[in-house]
């Protein structure tokens, strides 16, 4: 967060929030941003849920991110949705985006992503996708609200049902 509120605030003397000046003047459409950030984030949660349920690639890239992340309590995954949520879509979106575009951000983000490990690799694809989805969300608003708030929810149910999933295969995981 710190980077990119230094690289757009500090250095080109941009608002992080917005996509341009021309964005900034419309400012920010709080229930329309905040309900498309919403439906586009529980619709890739859908997504996420049937490639588990029904691919086995899916199926073995959840158990190996439940394995990697371990036993988490609710309020863990709120905290852990939420930081990531704003700082990677501030950095990625808010700072990145502007100055490299949409497919080198959104190519940066699966980088940033990759774990050199044949089971996530999966993982990484999904992350360049989503970088495309939110990348295109924050150009459609002008502003980072529905990128956040896609990310947020994205990241909080799927945690929340990954470590979820791991306590209800081993009771004495749980924290």
């Amino acid at each position: 967060m710190a980077v990119a509120l230094l690289w757009r605030g500090g250095f080109r003397g941009a608002s992080l929030l917005y996509a341009g000046p021309g964005a900034a003047a419309r400012g920010v459409a709080w229930l329309e941003d905040v309900s498309l950030g919403l439906a586009t984030g529980l619709a890739v949660v859908v997504l996420s849920d049937i490639a588990t349920r029904s691919t086995r690639w899916g199926e073995a890239l959840a158990r190996t991110l439940a394995e990697t992340l371990g036993p988490l309590r609710l309020r863990d995954c709120v905290l852990l949705a939420v930081l990531s949520g704003v700082a990677e879509e501030a950095l990625f979106r808010g700072a990145i985006q502007p100055e490299l575009g949409l497919v080198t951000t959104s190519l940066v983000f699966g980088l940033a992503h990759l774990v050199p490990r044949r089971e996530l690799l999966p993982w990484t694809a999904f992350t360049v996708l989503a970088g495309f989805l939110l990348g295109g969300l924050y150009l459609w608003t002008g502003n980072l609200v529905a990128p956040v708030v896609t990310h947020v929810v994205v990241n909080g149910v799927n945690l929340r049902r990954l470590t979820r999933d791991l306590e209800l295969a081993d009771p004495a995981s749980a924290p």
